[in-house]
């Protein structure tokens, strides 16, 4: 094709003075500096990720890293024969990450890396139907927890087990350990602890649950094992919190699935699945696949992943160790707790969770009490015309309506910036309580634009503004 004029100007090229393709497969070449150009333009549009506090995951981090990730963009980590390196750094995250959690021998131990903590908890659950099938269960297995993040319910219909959601008694957040057993039978493969749950950021009682368990051992003989689902509280209480007992220091805790690119600080893509013992992982779910150069052993639900986010976690365990990482996480906490005190400012605001290292993840959960004139969809509408994305959802349905508000505190995430998010929190409640809206618009009626207003449109429910489980 002929090549396209030099002009000095990049916007007055021929390829950026039409519209991006958007539904049909382009014909013709752009050049380079012109197609980034429009990809570039068009994630304007995105929000700015360090203002998301709607989400879980990391959103800094160092040059070091980014220099990292861009040396391994080709190493894929399923070839352990081309890059034996790669392979090398995932085992010996595995090994650190089962001492950090207190396994009994953390050099036999099994451990994999994967795509993010739902694949790390699908992982533990297949572990866990497998050996329940190994001990001779049979009809359809089942699991019981809590309220849990949306990658359960996922493993539970895509792999035919049903999920037992014990129900939130009275004021109670989180399963507690006396309701647990009423729950269980001979077909529960597992029960799961949030550690870390994500509606409002509180941690379940595991040490309370596993001695439920036992309990139900000495009277029932039902020997269930507990799994942890430690998405962000598994690389936050070791550091934080070291006298609670949550990990493999209780026998029962059998797996512990835990995201690296959450509070463990890596890039988007990393998450660690890790076995008590080697005896925990069925051996029958580990394929050795010959056909890339040599014969290696993989447990994935998917098969080529890029290595940089495993090679970036080692390199944040190098640079951290464990003083570092105890530093960075409770300097996260004080962030935490320094938007827990500015919001108790605020007249109608009710702190469900204010960031407490005992009690749970580096988030601040509040709600409304009183009439104020306006709800959290409101006030989650209005910051995002600041630029801030917090998320605004209901509790679980045996909670009724109740709706709150959570905002998830990260590395890079400064005192300065929460007082501009109070600051900004403040102007939007004035505005809220001085311009009060009018009407409640469902998603559906608003064809596909929110506007969450206190309802006075009869049978009209505000759609929460970003679901809890949006987070990665």
């Amino acid at each position: 094709m002929p090549a396209e004029p030099e002009f000095d100007d990049l916007f007055a090229l021929p390829a950026v003075d039409h519209p991006a393709p958007k539904e049909r497969f382009p014909a013709k070449e752009t050049m380079p500096d012109a197609a980034y150009q429009i990809v570039h333009d068009e994630l304007l549009l995105d929000g700015v990720s360090r203002m998301n506090l709607a989400t879980f995951c990391t959103t800094w981090v160092d040059d070091q890293a980014r220099r990292l990730m861009n040396e391994s963009l080709d190493k894929n980590i399923v070839d352990k024969d081309e890059y034996p390196q790669t392979a090398e750094l995932e085992s010996r995250c595995s090994r650190m990450l089962a001492d950090l959690w207190h396994a009994p021998d953390p050099a036999t131990t099994l451990g994999t890396s994967t795509t993010g903590s739902s694949e790390a908890a699908m992982l533990g659950g297949l572990a866990a139907k497998f050996r329940w099938r190994k001990r001779g269960g049979t009809g359809t297995p089942n699991f019981v927890c809590g309220p849990v993040q949306v990658c359960w319910e996922k493993f539970a219909r895509y792999f035919d087990v049903e999920i037992r959601q014990v129900p939130l008694r009275g004021d109670r957040l989180t399963m507690h350990p006396d309701d647990v057993a009423a729950h269980c039978d001979a077909n529960t493969i597992m029960v799961v602890s949030n550690f870390g749950q994500t509606y409002t950021g509180l941690f379940e009682d595991v040490a309370g649950i596993a001695r439920a368990l036992d309990d139900l051992q000495a009277g029932s003989g039902l020997d269930i094992p507990l799994h942890v689902d430690a998405a962000s509280g598994g690389f936050l209480a070791p550091f934080t919190a070291p006298d609670l007992v949550w990990d493999f220091r209780l026998e029962r805790v059998k797996s512990i699935n835990s995201s690296g690119h959450k509070t463990g600080l890596a890039p988007l893509g990393a998450g660690w699945a890790i076995w008590r013992t080697a005896d925990d992982l069925p051996p029958e779910l580990i394929f050795d696949v010959d056909y890339l150069g040599g014969s290696m052993a993989t447990f994935n639900l998917n098969f080529s992943r890029p290595g940089g986010q495993v090679i970036t976690q080692y390199y944040d365990f190098v640079r951290l160790g464990r003083l570092g990482y105890t530093r960075l996480q409770e300097a996260i906490y004080r962030v935490a707790g320094h938007l827990a005190d500015g919001l108790t400012a605020f007249d109608g605001f009710e702190l469900i969770h204010d960031g407490d290292p005992n009690r749970g993840i580096t988030a601040v959960c509040w709600r409304l009490t009183g009439t104020p004139g306006f709800n959290l969809y409101d006030l989650s509408d209005r910051l995002r015309t600041r630029g801030w994305l917090i998320a605004a959802y209901p509790l679980p349905p045996d909670r009724g309506s109740e709706t709150v508000m959570r905002a998830v505190i990260r590395h890079g995430f400064t005192h300065d910036m929460v007082d501009l998010l109070l600051a900004d929190i403040d102007r939007c409640v004035r505005q809220l309580a001085s311009h009060p809206l009018k009407v409640s618009l469902t998603r559906a009626e608003a064809g596909g634009f929110t506007h969450n207003a206190k309802a006075k449109v009869p049978g009209a429910k505000p759609a929460a503004t970003t679901h809890p489980d949006s987070t990665g």
